[in-house]
């Protein structure tokens, strides 16, 4: 028997596709990827300079973020930083930052971050981003640390590390700390 040109069996196997396609869009929403939400996230960094605390910032991380909270193993964040963008309210250290010694943003435009691995550390909502943190063509493996607390539609991811400027050639033999801690808050939607 011949329905519209297509047997019974034809037409269970497209039903079949097409209810396969479906779902498989459905997951891929759900586990689909979030872009930082460049308005209400950002990137905050404290350094010494002559025993004076110096804070500043860096415009939000752009990129994508995949997360799954119920199988963190198959998150992952690969998001990026514009150099330039660094502020710490003095416009004359702003610029100095920007040259050569420091983040040379002429020939390095971009601070990245990739993931290779995210855990959730026990605690409720608690989880540890592994990667590869790259600033003038340089890479080291950090661990970050942070929080998820579902917002509205995305997610609130909150963490922070500490660093060593010298291991990728930022700052040279300044007179500022080696080490700096670096805050992130970031809306993912």
């Amino acid at each position: 028997m011949m329905i519209t040109g297509m047997n019974v069996l034809e037409r269970t196997g497209c039903l079949k596709v097409t209810l396969v396609i479906f779902l498989f869009f459905i997951v891929s929403s759900s586990m689909g990827q979030l872009h930082p939400v460049k308005e209400e996230s950002n990137v905050h960094f404290i350094i010494h300079n002559f025993g004076f605390k110096v804070s500043g910032s860096l415009a939000s991380p752009e990129g994508e973020i995949v997360f799954i909270p119920e199988d963190p193993a198959k998150s992952s964040f690969r998001v990026t930083i514009k150099s330039e963008s660094i502020f710490t309210d003095n416009n004359s250290r702003d610029e100095h930052l920007k040259e050569e010694d420091y983040f040379d943003v002429k020939n390095h435009p971009l601070i990245r971050f990739a993931s290779s691995g995210v855990r959730a550390t026990g605690k409720n909502g608690s989880y540890e981003a592994t990667g590869i943190l790259t600033i003038k063509d340089k890479n080291k493996e950090i661990k970050l640390p942070f929080t998820a607390v579902k917002s509205g539609s995305g997610w609130l991811f909150a963490g922070g590390f500490k660093m060593n400027r010298r291991d990728f050639g930022v700052g040279g033999s300044s007179t500022i700390s080696n080490e700096l801690t670096v805050e992130i808050k970031v809306v993912a939607r």
